[in-house]
C-alpha cells in the first residue's frame, strides 16, 4: 500500500489501483482529479479535516464515493451535501472497501480547553497496517506497523505526543497534522517524535506534502 502525505492532515492511500483519502480539509491543496477513489474517511468535523469544497472535487470524479465519518460529520454533510453517501462510524466499527479494510477507534477529540465543547473523533486503522488517530491520543488495541502521528495542533502538547508514541511503539512513524509549523517547528517536533520512535525500536520518516511511503 502506498501512502502519500498531502498538506496538513490529508493522506491518500493507494492499493491495486484503488484509492482511499483521509481528512481532505481546507489547509490541503485542491483535491481535484483523483479517480478510482473508493472512500473518504473523515475523523471529525473540524474544517481542517472536513471541508465540503474538497468533497465536491473528489465526488465529481467518483460517482459511487462513500464517506465514513462520525455522527457529527454525517449530520453536517446531510445538511450541506445531502447528495453524498455518508456512513456514521463508532469505536469498533469495521468495513471493507475494495482493496481496503477500515477500522475505527475511540470516541472523542482531544481537549483544546475546558471552555470548548468536545467533538466526536474516531481514529482509523487501514489494512491493519496504517494507524492515524485524528485529533486524539486514542491508542489501538494491537501493534502498529506505520503511525501517522500528529505533530502540531491547538490541542497538542509535545510531551503528550511523546507519551502517545511511547505507548504504541510503532515499527515506523511519520509526522502529520503539521501545516501550521515553521521549518524550525518541524525540526523541533519531528525530532521528538523521531527520538521516541527510535527508542522503541522503530524508525521515523519526514514526508513533505506530495511525498510517499510504502507499507
Amino acid at each position: 500500500m502506498q501512502i502519500t502525505k498531502f498538506e496538513h492532515a490529508c493522506l491518500v492511500l493507494e492499493q491495486d489501483g484503488e484509492k482511499l483519502i483521509i481528512d481532505p480539509g481546507f489547509y490541503t491543496r485542491d483535491m481535484a482529479g483523483f479517480k478510482n477513489v473508493r472512500a473518504v474517511v473523515i475523523t471529525h468535523m473540524h474544517d481542517d479535516h472536513c471541508f465540503e469544497a474538497q468533497l465536491d472535487r473528489i465526488s465529481a470524479e467518483n460517482a459511487s464515493l462513500v464517506i465514513y465519518g462520525t455522527d457529527e460529520v454525517r449530520a453536517r454533510l446531510a445538511s450541506s451535501r445531502p447528495n453524498l453517501k455518508v456512513i456514521a462510524v463508532h469505536h469498533g466499527d469495521f468495513f471493507n472497501e475494495g482493496s481496503f479494510t477500515i477500522e475505527f477507534f475511540g470516541d472523542l477529540h482531544a481537549e483544546i480547553h475546558r471552555s470548548i465543547a468536545l467533538l466526536q473523533n474516531c481514529g482509523v486503522m487501514i489494512n491493519d497496517k496504517l494507524y492515524y488517530p485524528g485529533d486524539s491520543y486514542t491508542q489501538p488495541d494491537r501493534p502498529v506497523e506505520l503511525l501517522a502521528c500528529p505533530a502540531s495542533a491547538p490541542w497538542l502538547k509535545i510531551g503528550d505526543v511523546i507519551d502517545f508514541v511511547d505507548a504504541i511503539k510503532p515499527k515506523r512513524s511519520f509526522a502529520t497534522h503539521n501545516s501550521l509549523l515553521s521549518e524550525n517547528g518541524h525540526a523541533l517536533n519531528n525530532g521528538r517524535i523521531q527520538a521516541i520512535t527510535e527508542a522503541g525500536g522503530g524508525s521515523f520518516e519526514y514526508l513533505q506534502p506530495g511525498e510517499s511511503t510504502q507499507v
